[in-house]
């Protein structure tokens, strides 16, 4: 076991290794890490994002799709119609995420809500294809404890802070 000084003679922790063996400081994997290559997160979301890149095909009618921060976003006349009508929220719902596909009813629901999404494009992140069933999950844990199903889901708490 050798110990690492700087100059000073500060202890510090060993460097990384250099021939591509795992340092004895990093597990294997984790399911949400840095060391994750973002590949990995894409195909661990990729069943929600392909549900998202369907809908978001819509926006190309009289919307706009772009790419913002490695997220697709989407916006327009029918996706405002599906998120007003389609959503069970009163109201319906400015924006919605599927993996890494953000659909929302406008440009300026998008911008105002971006930081609220981008937390659960993380949350697919960490979850990937369990991520739909566990929300909803936590939408029942939320009315079995006579929480809105909504505003007292988990995820939504973690996305709201």
């Amino acid at each position: 076991n050798i110990k690492h000084t700087s100059s000073k003679g500060i202890r510090s922790d060993p460097p990384e290794r250099c021939d591509g063996g795992l340092s004895n400081r990093h597990p294997v994997f984790r399911l949400y890490d840095r060391d994750v290559l973002p590949i990995h997160r894409y195909a661990w979301a990729a069943p929600a994002s392909a549900v998202g890149l369907a809908l978001a095909g819509l926006g190309l009618w009289r919307g706009r799709i772009s790419l913002v921060d490695g997220i697709v976003e989407a916006q327009g006349p029918a996706l405002a119609w599906i998120l007003t009508h389609l959503v069970p929220l009163r109201g319906g719902a400015a924006a919605i995420t599927f993996g890494h596909v953000v659909i929302a009813r406008d440009a300026g629901c998008l911008k105002s809500s971006r930081g609220h999404e981008r937390v659960h494009v993380r949350q697919y992140e960490r979850w990937g294809p369990l991520f739909i069933p566990a929300y909803l999950a936590g939408s029942v844990w939320a009315m079995l404890r006579r929480r809105h199903p909504y505003f007292g889901n988990p995820f939504e708490i973690e996305a709201f802070r």
